[in-house]
């Protein structure tokens, strides 16, 4: 059979019987597994109409003034932390003392877990791309909003998860930090990091009143439509030398973990919102935040 013909027996396969999904850079005629664009497949919320990631259109996002700065709590204290290779990414565990609320998200949250997606050494692998732009990699920490117990109980509520995104930009210095979580990543399976500050690798929240939110997805299956997300302005060093080490990490299929990331999916009619970026230390009444929540979420309630 030609690699062609070999490649839609395959997928005619996949409509048949439920298999493992996939990213792109993993799929072949010889791993029987769901590539994004078949997630839909075994996963109907992978064709939902709010999906992630998106292109964020910088120019066409709506000024909210209601979106104030966030409150992070535990980003300065150290933390001991424990790092799982999950097969489609690395996993840092973080404890519940880790916790955010404000930026009018709809209750108070607190953290699961972080990760990153990331391309290879000639190619960048961020999730969100901004105004079509692919950055070389993108973190996320995720947050569960009280008092859900889990992510699977998180994820029956439309603003149940908030996901903060950090893009990663290319520099000509290494993240000093950074190499602590690389070298972690190399020997991924239950590993410990010790006295670890999530305030090594993120800026101070006084940096990060800048952010642009929007109502989305899980990027990966079941791709729960129950996400608040926040994309910071402020991008996050990584330099070219740190770039190709962190692919040391595998799939499950045994690869190289390169382009782990879902291409980006249409906004479908959603609003991007960015923070007052002129002023961002303005307070407002309770009313805006109810506004902005009721705009954020009025989209949702429509589809059902």
């Amino acid at each position: 059979l030609s690699l062609a013909l070999c490649c839609k027996v395959v997928n005619l396969l996949l409509c048949f019987g439920p298999a493992l999904w996939c990213y792109q850079g993993q799929f072949s005629c010889e791993e029987t597994c769901r590539d994004p664009s078949h997630w839909v497949g075994q996963f109907p919320n992978c064709g939902g109409l709010r999906q992630s990631p998106i292109n964020i259109v910088t120019g066409k996002a709506h000024v909210n003034s209601a979106l104030t700065p966030l409150t992070f709590l535990g980003h300065n204290e150290p933390i001991n932390i424990t790092v799982d290779n999950i097969g489609t990414s690395a996993h840092f565990s973080l404890p519940q003392s880790v916790r955010l609320s404000g930026g009018a998200l709809p209750g108070h949250y607190r953290a699961a877990n972080f990760h990153f997606h990331w391309g290879h050494e000639l190619s960048p692998g961020s999730e969100h791309t901004l105004n079509g732009e692919r950055l070389p990699m993108e973190m996320h920490i995720v947050h569960i909003k009280e008092p859900y117990g889990s992510l699977a109980e998180a994820e029956h509520d439309v603003g149940g998860i908030a996901l903060l995104s950090f893009l990663f930009e290319e520099s000509a210095d290494d993240h000093v930090h950074l190499d602590t979580v690389i070298e972690a990543l190399g020997r991924v399976q239950g590993n410990e990091m010790v006295n670890f500050r999530l305030s090594d690798i993120v800026p101070s929240a006084a940096e990060l009143h800048s952010y642009y939110r929007y109502v989305g997805s899980m990027t990966t299956p079941g791709c729960e439509q129950s996400v608040a997300w926040t994309v910071f302005q402020k991008s996050l060093p990584i330099s070219s030398r740190q770039v190709p080490i962190v692919s040391k990490c595998r799939f499950w299929t045994g690869k190289p973990m390169v382009d782990n990331f879902r291409p980006t999916q249409p906004l479908d009619g959603r609003v991007v919102y960015k923070s007052n970026l002129g002023n961002p230390l303005l307070s407002f009444s309770p009313v805006c935040y109810v506004l902005l929540l009721a705009i954020l979420y009025a989209f949702n309630l429509l589809q059902h």
